[in-house]
């Protein structure tokens, strides 16, 4: 039997909102979609009136919609936002340079300036060529360090005071339990102090940079899929010819698992995030400056984008794959010694106070 629109009581239900727990029609859920853009960005002071906004645009759903959205809400408001789409180009043949043509259609189809970006202009590279040196194993990890770098770069290019990327509900949480399931513990308090906006620099010219925000954080991929099924909105939905290969793709399935099983698992975890308190200690792991080499922000002298073109340009990259792993496992080696520690000493004091008693 087909039920009634929760809001409106008029129109059938076309979707469930699992945040809301209710059945809304397509009208009413494009404005339960459209609302929770449009608060996210204003509580958030995600965007400020006449600001120039760059969009990270893929041509996937995610970045397809945030590009339609954004442009809704600037018409309805008058926020006269300078708005531009921003792509990256991997180098990766049958599968970027096909999606880049559903960009353009979206540069047509919203008027909107477009502006790319190659790894093969900025690194000398391409993603095809990462992938003969070090095989599919681990290139996520190389694309993932250039692809948010280029971003930036491009977002400066085109003198963009924002950046706007396609991250949902979906995949915050995600890489969270990504973080913690690779023993991650410096992103993991990364992405804390993001959430609660206390990510720090040591140079107060840094925050001169280009802001990164997530305008589509508290809307759930399967809303984002449905809003752009009703749209009508043209997006490239084919994945990566790399993905496959990928350790998130572990952190997804199993998310999705949990979310079979109980169904607010996401909102859960973005949530427990939202209310993680790191002590002063854990709050100086992530200390933000300026690379020497390319001026970017990274938390080391040399950005991880850097170290890996040179790694690259020796013929080292399967190498640096290495060391990055070896760094990650010393670093969880000392979070856990740190840990123990910690236990040791609240079971002395223990003691101690028993002993007194």
């Amino acid at each position: 039997m087909k039920r009634l629109c929760s809001h409106c009581e008029k129109a059938f239900a076309n979707i469930l909102v699992g945040r809301e727990d209710k059945y809304l029609c397509r009208c009413c859920f494009y404005e339960y979609f459209e609302d929770t853009v449009h608060q996210t960005i204003v509580e958030e002071c995600l965007l400020q009136p006449g600001e120039r906004v760059a969009i990270g645009a893929s041509g996937g759903k995610d970045s397809t919609v945030l590009a339609y959205v954004l442009k809704i809400l600037n018409e309805r408001y008058c926020y006269n936002w300078d708005l531009w789409l921003l792509s990256v180009d991997e180098g990766i043949h049958g599968y970027r340079d096909d999606s880049l043509r559903t960009v353009e259609q979206n540069r047509d189809d919203y008027k909107l300036p477009l502006y790319i970006v190659s790894y093969s202009e900025l690194y000398d590279w391409t993603m095809d060529q990462v992938v003969s040196q070090i095989g599919r194993k681990s290139n996520c990890t190389f694309c993932g360090v250039f692809r948010r770098q280029a971003l930036d770069r491009g977002a400066e290019k085109i003198q963009a005071n924002v950046l706007t990327t396609g991250h949902n509900a979906d995949d915050i949480a995600e890489t969270v339990l990504l973080n913690l399931l690779r023993g991650d513990h410096a992103r993991f308090s990364r992405s804390v102090m993001e959430e609660n906006g206390s990510y720090r620099t040591t140079d107060e010219s840094v925050f001169n940079k280009i802001r990164r925000v997530k305008p589509l954080k508290q809307v759930y991929e399967k809303e984002i899929l449905m809003y752009a099924y009703f749209k009508k909105l043209k997006y490239f939905a084919t994945e990566c010819i790399y993905a496959p290969f990928a350790y998130r793709g572990h952190a997804r399935e199993y998310l999705k698992s949990l979310e079979r099983m109980r169904p607010h698992s996401i909102s859960d975890i973005l949530y427990s995030l939202s209310c993680i308190s790191l002590n002063k200690e854990e709050s100086k792991t992530r200390v933000a400056q300026q690379c020497i080499r390319c001026g970017s922000i990274s938390s080391q002298t040399i950005c991880k984008a850097c170290q890996f073109k040179t790694s690259l340009d020796r013929g080292q990259g399967v190498l640096a794959v290495k060391r990055s792993g070896m760094s990650l496992s010393k670093q969880t080696t000392q979070c856990c010694s740190e840990s123990a520690e910690r236990v040791s000493q609240y079971e002395a004091d223990s003691n101690d106070a028993a002993s007194s008693s």
